[in-house]
């Protein structure tokens, strides 16, 4: 386990530490609500606790490993846990019921119960109810972990008679890491991970054509733009405005546009940073020694402006042309 714990410590350092100060303290109580987006290790973390609630000899507030409970947690056949998913759409009544039916059994083994929820936000209302009578008054030593990606659709009875465990965002170095571990190239890698912070998403974005486009299609008018704008409209009419129809395209097109000057401000400015687009760093050296910090700045507003713009249902075209005029203003004063 030692170098699970280390991964999970690494992956989330503030959680790991509450849950090990809560068991350390003797503090552990009847809920809780893990509350994370997608790929924060959740489920991870919340394996982790169980094993060291029930672990028979633990040291330093970690899991033996090695003990009858924990290779019955491990292998998922502990008769003291009980785990609930939706069925279909939501966590229905009979399944709360059968739950606490279950929790109050006589024939479970002495010691500490517990049981987890996945995806608690899909409760629906009558079991939510149900499982609220059991929160507030348990039968004996028993722990809930509901674990949820919208803590804010868990009805309020329930949130405030948990205790609530927030799960940070992945740290962009480690997203990295997994990306390249699944085949997925750096330069790729580094812009989807600036995109979405779900390994996941991530990972169905590395893979998608039509985003691969997309960042061509952007690298292409950053090039174009420092050099000729004639060019540069060019590429607007012929291959952004054709590419990019819905407005949530628009926006990640913009967004990717902001990544790129921000790679440039990051050169210039020598940082050491992670890129957008180390593959382009050669590129950016180049046009870091053309402009100033200043242009950069009004640039990087420019495209802030042409983001609001789009919120404004700005016609499209009129936009891109008055966007590409503004990031060519810096560079021909340099």
């Amino acid at each position: 386990m030692e170098g699970k714990v280390d991964e999970l410590k690494a992956l989330q350092p503030i959680v790991m530490k509450q849950l090990q100060t809560i068991f350390d303290k003797n503090r552990t109580g009847h809920a809780y609500i893990f509350d994370g987006d997608k790929g924060t290790g959740k489920q991870e973390v919340a394996k982790f606790f169980v094993k060291l609630l029930l672990c028979e000899n633990p040291s330093k507030n970690v899991p033996c490993e090695t003990c009858r409970n924990c290779k019955r947690v491990e292998s998922g056949n502990h008769p003291n846990i009980k785990e609930i998913l939706p069925d279909g759409q939501f966590i229905k009544i009979d399944q709360v019921r059968d739950l606490i039916s279950a929790m109050t059994k006589t024939s479970i083994e002495e010691g500490r119960k517990i049981y987890i929820l996945h995806h608690a936000d899909r409760l629906n209302n009558s079991a939510a109810n149900t499982l609220l009578k059991f929160l507030e008054e348990p039968d004996g030593e028993v722990t809930a972990i509901l674990l949820t990606e919208q803590f804010q659709s868990i009805i309020p009875t329930i949130r405030s008679r948990c205790q609530h465990i927030k799960f940070s965002n992945i740290p962009r170095a480690i997203l990295l890491q997994q990306l390249q571990h699944q085949g997925v190239s750096l330069s790729m890698a580094s812009t989807v991970s600036m995109v979405t912070n779900s390994l996941e998403t991530a990972i169905q974005l590395a893979n998608d054509e039509q985003f691969a486009q997309a960042r061509k299609t952007v690298l292409k008018l950053v090039e174009t733009v420092r050099k000729n704008i004639h060019e540069a409209l060019l590429v607007v009419y012929e291959d952004w405005l054709p590419s990019f129809k819905e407005k949530s395209e628009i926006e990640q097109a913009l967004d990717l546009l902001l990544f790129a000057y921000r790679d440039i401000v990051a050169v210039k400015a020598n940082s050491q940073s992670t890129y957008t687009y180390p593959d382009m760093i050669q590129s950016w050296r180049e046009a870091a020694l053309h402009t100033s910090y200043e242009s950069l700045s009004n640039q990087l507003q420019a495209i802030l402006q042409a983001r609001q713009n789009l919120q404004r249902n700005m016609n499209r075209t009129l936009m891109m042309e008055q966007l590409m005029l503004k990031l060519q203003e810096g560079y021909t004063f340099v």
